[in-house]
C-alpha cells in the first residue's frame, strides 16, 4: 500500500466560541516535510486552527488525522504520545520567567526522557548552539536576555526533542528587521536538518517568502487560497492579492 505522502489532514473543522464561529470547516493538507505558511489577517482563526491540530484547544466537529492516526478527542495519554515528536514556538516566546534557560530550554524533554544532570546540561549546550547562542547563558533568566535572544531559546525549546513536527506563531512579531531574519533562517536549518513539517503563522510577508514552501490564506475561519510560494506571487485571488500587498480596499474589509 503507498505510504501516505500528508503528515497532517483535516477534514471540516469548527470551532465557534460562544456565538463566534472561529473556525468555519477548514480542510486543509499538509505535506510530509513541508513548510505551511498560514496567511491572515488578526482574528481570521490562524491561531486557533494550529492550536486545534496540535491539541491546545478541542474541535467543536470534525477530524484531524496526523500520521494517518485520528488525535481529535483523544485521551491525554494517546495525546503525550502526539506531544513527544512535536514542537511548538508560542507567539511572545512564553518562556518560565522563574526558570533558568537550561530549564526552560528542556522542560518538556525532562518529562519524556530520564535526563541525568549532565545530559540535560549537554542536550541545552547543544540546542543553544543550533540557535546561534553561547553556553555562557545556561544559568540566566529569561528577563536577564533581549527580546531577540529569548525568541532564539523558545526555538531551542521548540526543538529540544528533534520533533518531526513544528509549529510556529507569529515567530518574527516585535523583532527588528535583522532579527527577524535570522530568526527565519533558523526555522529554514531547523526544518532541513530534522526533516520536519512545520507551520507558521505569520503577517509578515518577507518571513512568508522566505520559509514557506506552500501557503494557505485564512479568512473568517474559511481557506479562500491555497498554493505554493511560486504560485502566491501570480495569482489573481482578489483575497491573496489584497493581502499580500497591504491594499486598503478589495474583499477583506478594514
Amino acid at each position: 500500500m503507498e505510504e501516505n505522502k500528508f503528515k497532517i489532514q483535516v477534514r471540516a473543522l469548527y470551532k465557534s466560541f460562544g456565538n463566534h464561529k472561529v473556525l468555519d470547516g477548514i480542510d486543509l493538507d499538509v505535506k510530509k516535510g513541508s513548510s505551511l505558511v498560514i496567511l491572515g489577517g488578526s482574528g481570521t482563526g490562524k491561531s486557533v486552527l494550529i492550536k486545534t491540530i496540535i491539541g491546545l484547544m478541542q474541535p467543536d466537529s470534525g477530524s484531524i488525522l496526523i500520521d494517518d492516526a485520528e488525535t481529535s478527542h483523544i485521551s491525554n495519554k494517546e495525546r503525550f504520545k502526539i506531544m513527544e515528536k512535536s514542537g511548538f514556538l508560542f507567539q511572545g516566546g512564553a518562556l518560565f520567567d522563574s526558570l533558568t534557560i537550561q530549564d526552560n530550554i528542556t522542560f518538556f524533554a525532562e518529562k519524556l526522557y530520564k535526563l541525568s544532570k549532565k545530559d540535560k546540561q549537554e542536550m541545552a549546550v547543544s540546542k543553544l548552539k543550533a540557535v546561534g547562542l553561547s553556553e555562557r547563558i545556561l544559568n540566566f533568566y529569561p528577563a536577564e536576555l533581549s527580546g531577540g535572544m529569548q525568541k532564539r531559546v523558545s526555538l531551542a525549546r521548540a526543538i529540544c526533542s528533534n520533533p518531526s513536527l513544528l509549529f510556529f506563531d507569529e515567530p518574527t512579531t516585535g523583532l527588528d528587521p535583522i532579527m527577524a531574519n535570522i530568526i527565519n533562517e533558523l526555522i529554514i536549518k531547523a526544518q532541513e536538518e530534522l526533516g520536519a513539517t512545520t507551520i507558521t503563522i505569520t503577517h509578515d510577508m518577507n518571513s512568508a517568502y522566505q520559509i514557506a514552501k506552500e501557503v494557505a490564506l485564512i479568512h473568517q475561519g474559511k481557506i479562500l487560497w491555497f498554493g505554493t510560494k511560486e504560485d502566491m506571487k501570480n495569482d489573481d485571488n482578489p483575497y491573496l492579492k489584497q493581502f499580500i500587498n497591504g491594499l486598503t480596499t478589495g474583499p477583506i474589509e478594514v
